[in-house]
């Protein structure tokens, strides 16, 4: 099982200009998923789970009112990113899908 670290890690491999703040508070925020063997990780190619990343991250957690497709586009497009990760970390995915919509502020305390 991956500690906090190594999710972290994993985000810094793929964003460009980290905003390490965002990154403590949304691991923070997501401490207990991240530290369960069985939800640490995004299933990709499960299309349940990336309903699960569109219903309770982007919309319940960001807010967002986009359209489904635009909103499962952007979950596709965080795994295509992704797509050298055997297990694709949720904070990994969250981070990035929260940069994208311009909401890492909300995880800033």
């Amino acid at each position: 099982m991956a500690d906090i670290q190594e999710h972290k890690a994993t985000v810094a491999k793929y964003v460009k200009n980290l905003n390490t703040a965002a990154l403590d508070g949304l691991a923070k925020n997501y401490a207990l998923v991240l530290s369960n063997k069985d939800s640490q990780y995004v299933a990709a190619t499960d299309e349940a789970e990336r309903i699960t990343v569109r219903e309770n991250f982007l919309k319940k957690k960001l807010g967002l009112t986009n359209s489904d497709a635009e909103l499962d586009a952007a979950v596709e497009a965080v795994g295509a990113v992704l797509k050298d990760e055997h297990f694709k970390s949720r904070l990994a995915y969250y981070y990035i899908l929260a940069e994208k919509y311009n909401k890492l502020d909300l995880f800033i305390k």
